[in-house]
């Protein structure tokens, strides 16, 4: 009896931990190590490192000084709609450089536009300013999968020769701004492996939504945090991480609730199979997958893995990334990587394209004072929101084509508004007015002071009557001053005159 129960306990214990995020199979594997299912014959054991990096692989590729040169020499060389800056450092204290591509790098920035409002200007067309939204591709996120890091320094330098000469180069360029992360995981790649300089993988290392003892930041990859920081400043709309040891483009879920390998969507499925179908169509070959229909697949679907980039960049960040699978092999021979870069060139293109051409985007306004709210947008029958900014009250919401939708915007203190609108193959640019309800309208700033319509001070309650008593004091002891005076003037200039003595 006590060996059959030290046996179930045994069983136990191995199926808890065969089932933890760790133990997941993790994105760009080079073995096939089994088959299951018709979109992923391949069930890939990344757990181990890429076998034997040989040096003969490694030379061609940049290495994590001449990355950083490269960086800056594109800097210098198109300053004009370019800025660098470092979002952190590696565990071995290497910089973590972004290229920002803009024609207004680092300003918050506004475009006129025509808006169709919902509120006090229902349906009228009115010109007014908005932002422009924030994109981001990340390369590199496994140390062992380099082609992301070479191809993303290869997309800014066409950008920069492309631009005002060719149309999506310019399309992209004036509308939004394109923040590029050459490689997340230098430390990785300078090691020739998988993980950090902790060995840690870094898709495995963002809290998530299954696990949530996984949710202390404290015990996060420095990595890891400076992405997170990163996505909570910028506010980007849309991003996708770049990998490699397949051909895919990979979308959430990436995890089911049960961990099993099955179809688990978002709330935006529709949309992400947008997104990735945009990118995957664009591809040289991508959408002629044997292996996966169409060339895309959902992340559960394919194998389930926890603590991934994308899924908490669309919970936490509400910001829609895919992740890209853009080489059947992890670490190719860098004479592959001028062929590599041409046939994922135009699918990088389109998918940013696409972010500005469809969905819909606008502000977030209250009636009384004109001013921009931070309120939050919902779609009628898709359980997600997104956040306004608070310095504009911009949002951007992806939606997938061809459909029409109900629109509702809401914030604490003010009426909900809804309207429906039709997505095609334009995006819809609409702004919210809303009214307040009634309740307390009281709202911060962004320098965190609590303000009220367009008032310099906000007085209430108690308060106001103490300052109404001693303005009235004040008001009294100024009379009373002011009497004394008029009179001691009066009684001067009507006194008898003296004789003078001669």
């Amino acid at each position: 009896m006590a060996i059959s129960r030290r046996l179930l306990l045994s069983l136990f214990l191995l199926r808890a931990f065969s089932s933890l995020p760790a133990q997941a199979a993790a994105r760009g594997a080079s073995h096939p190590s089994g088959t299951s299912g018709n979109y992923g014959s391949f069930l890939r054991n990344l757990l181990q490192d890429n076998p034997m990096i040989m040096e003969e692989l490694v030379r061609g590729y940049m290495s994590n000084s001449e990355l950083e040169i490269a960086v800056h020499a594109f800097g210098s060389r198109c300053p004009n709609i370019s800025r660098i800056y470092s979002i952190g450092k590696s565990v071995n204290g290497v910089a973590l450089w972004v290229i920002e591509i803009s024609d207004k790098p680092g300003q918050k920035e506004a475009e006129p536009a025509f808006k169709c409002f919902v509120g006090t200007f229902d349906r009228k067309l009115y010109s007014h300013m908005w932002n422009i939204f924030n994109v981001n591709y990340v390369g590199n996120v496994h140390g062992d999968e380099p082609v992301g890091r070479e191809v993303l320094i290869k997309l800014a330098n066409w950008l920069c020769d492309n631009y005002l000469k060719d149309p999506l180069a310019t399309l992209i360029v004036k509308n939004m701004h394109l923040h590029i992360l050459p490689t997340m995981n230098p430390d990785g790649f300078a090691l020739r492996r998988r993980g950090n300089a902790n060995n840690v993988d870094l898709n495995r290392d963002f809290p998530d939504q299954f696990f949530p003892n996984n949710d202390e930041i404290n015990y996060r990859q420095p990595e890891t945090r400076a992405i997170m920081n990163w996505v909570k400043q910028e506010h980007f709309t849309a991003s996708a991480s770049l990998h490699g040891g397949a051909l895919v483009a990979n979308y959430p879920w990436d995890g089911s609730r049960d961990q099993s390998k099955q179809y688990y969507g978002c709330p935006d499925d529709k949309t992400f199979r947008y997104m990735a179908s945009v990118y995957s169509q664009s591809h040289y070959n991508m959408s002629l997958s044997k292996e996966f229909k169409g060339g895309i697949t959902n992340g559960a679907f394919w194998y389930p893995i926890y603590g991934g980039m994308q899924d908490w960049n669309y919970i936490h960040g509400g910001c829609f990334e895919l992740t890209l699978e853009i080489s059947d092999v992890k670490w190719p021979k860098a004479a592959e990587l001028p062929v590599i870069w041409e046939h994922n060139r135009m699918s990088m293109l389109n998918l940013a394209a696409s972010l500005v051409k469809t969905g819909v985007h606008g502000r977030i306004f209250a009636a009384d004072t004109g001013h921009p709210i931070p309120g939050s947008l919902t779609i009628k029958g898709i359980g997600s929101e997104i956040r306004a900014s608070r310095t504009y009250g911009d949002y951007h919401r992806m939606l997938a084509p061809g459909e029409n939708y109900e629109v509702m915007a809401s914030m604490e203190g003010f009426r909900t508004k809804a309207t429906r609108i039709v997505v095609e193959e334009k995006a819809v640019s609409l702004d919210f007015v809303l009214d307040r309800d009634g309740a307390n309208g009281l709202i911060r700033n962004d320098l965190g002071c609590p303000c009220d319509d367009d008032k310099l001070f906000h007085v209430q309650g108690a308060r106001l009557e103490l300052y109404l008593f001693v303005l009235f004091i004040i008001i009294a002891l100024y009379v009373l001053f002011k009497r004394k005076t008029t009179s001691k003037f009066t009684i001067h200039r009507h006194s008898p005159k003296r004789p003078i003595a001669v």
